[in-house]
């Protein structure tokens, strides 16, 4: 009997405390009724306080990944996330382009939402080159979108401005997140770029909490999976930011610090 399970693919690094990174990924898969799978690039021993120890994943363990999983599964959409290094991103541009893994979600992850650099210049520019070509969606933050389009995102034009340099770059779909790390702004707006040039905004109200780790991950994963169940671009986007908002709009107690958002409250709300 062959199983036919509608399949999801994140291309991540692993966080320990299940609060970002592929662990992030899988819980938005399986809250939306996809069956996760994972290609491990990195792995960091951390907790809600902070990072302490990281490995990277050796180049030919995350091609032996994506040839193990490319014999055996049918996966209609993929993700990726935290890449890492140069090297790390040309042996998944290599691997994807060989792969029939589904359309591509690019979460950046090369700038945090407090606007601290995570890539060494080289990798920066390897992703650039190499991974965005490959988005059917990316999903920067409003720091990485700065930082990939030279744009100052200091108006609602400047946004729209920085997501067609990214479409220019080769990325088909873009969501570019705003903003949301001053406890005095009332509202979190994301805007859209699709392919087709139809454009729209999305807000929620913004949330006051530390414990929001883990929802760029879980954004584009469930971005991932809608496709995967064949939505479309926009119905996937419109879920994903409602599935996040409800997910930060209630608080789960997980760690002393920085927590995790609520995949159980989304789960329930958003359907």
């Amino acid at each position: 009997m062959v199983n036919d399970e509608i399949q999801a693919l994140t291309i991540a690094g692993n966080d320990s405390d299940g609060s970002a990174g592929m662990p992030a990924d899988l819980h938005g898969f399986f809250a939306r009724g996809v069956y996760g799978m994972g290609i491990i690039t990195a792995a960091v021993a951390g907790n809600s306080y902070g990072i302490e120890a990281a490995h990277v994943m050796p180049a030919d363990f995350i091609k032996a990944q994506f040839e193990a999983l490319a014999k055996d599964f049918k996966i209609r959409a993929s993700k990726t996330g935290m890449l890492a290094d140069a090297e790390v991103i040309n042996v998944v541009a290599d691997n994807y382009d060989k792969a029939t893994f589904g359309p591509l979600v690019v979460d950046p992850v090369i700038i945090t939402k407090h606007g601290a650099m995570l890539l060494e210049q080289e990798a920066y520019e390897t992703f650039k080159k190499r991974l965005i070509p490959l988005a059917d969606v990316i999903t920067p933050n409003f720091f990485e979108a700065q930082k990939l389009t030279d744009e100052a995102l200091d108006s609602p034009e400047s946004i729209q401005a920085a997501a067609a340099k990214l479409q220019a770059l080769g990325a088909k779909n873009v969501m570019v997140k705003g903003r949301h790390d001053d406890p005095n702004q009332a509202e979190v707006s994301d805007f859209i770029l699709l392919e087709n040039g139809d454009t729209f905004w999305l807000t929620e109200k913004f949330v006051d909490t530390e414990r929001v780790n883990g929802t760029g991950d879980t954004l584009s994963a469930v971005i991932a999976a809608e496709i995967a169940k064949g939505n479309s671009v926009e119905q996937a986007i419109r879920i994903a930011k409602a599935f996040v908002h409800a997910a930060i709009s209630n608080e789960i107690a997980v760690g002393h610090k920085y927590g995790p958002i609520n995949h159980w409250a989304a789960m329930d709300q958003v359907k």
